[in-house]
């Protein structure tokens, strides 16, 4: 069993027992978090599709970390201006343990 689930802008595949990289959310580590928006849920005998979202269904999960990503480096830089600019972006995360899904 399985489902496709929206956090964040991005779309992600939630299986029972696994570990998902979400944006940042503003939970604790040991917290219960939900997501209402799952577009698509398979089991062992159906797949239910959403039109956009499936009815009645729900992933729930549990903030395992709160941390942030590796550092990014950024160069810009324009040929005969005397133009360069470094700088660098961490993006934070959440790392959710999927718990149940809610068909």
């Amino acid at each position: 069993m399985y489902a496709i689930f929206q956090s964040g802008g991005h779309q992600h595949k939630a299986v029972p027992q696994e570990v998902v990289i979400l944006e940042k959310l503003d939970a604790e580590v040991g917290e219960q978090v939900s997501f209402g928006e799952v577009l698509m849920v398979k089991t062992d005998s159906e797949v239910r599709v959403g039109a956009p979202h499936v009815a009645g269904a729900q992933v729930t999960g549990t903030v395992v970390q709160q941390g942030r990503g590796p550092k990014i480096r950024v160069f810009k830089y324009k040929p005969k201006r005397n133009y360069k600019r470094q700088y660098g972006h961490r993006q934070a995360f959440t790392a959710v343990r999927i718990d149940e899904i809610k068909a």
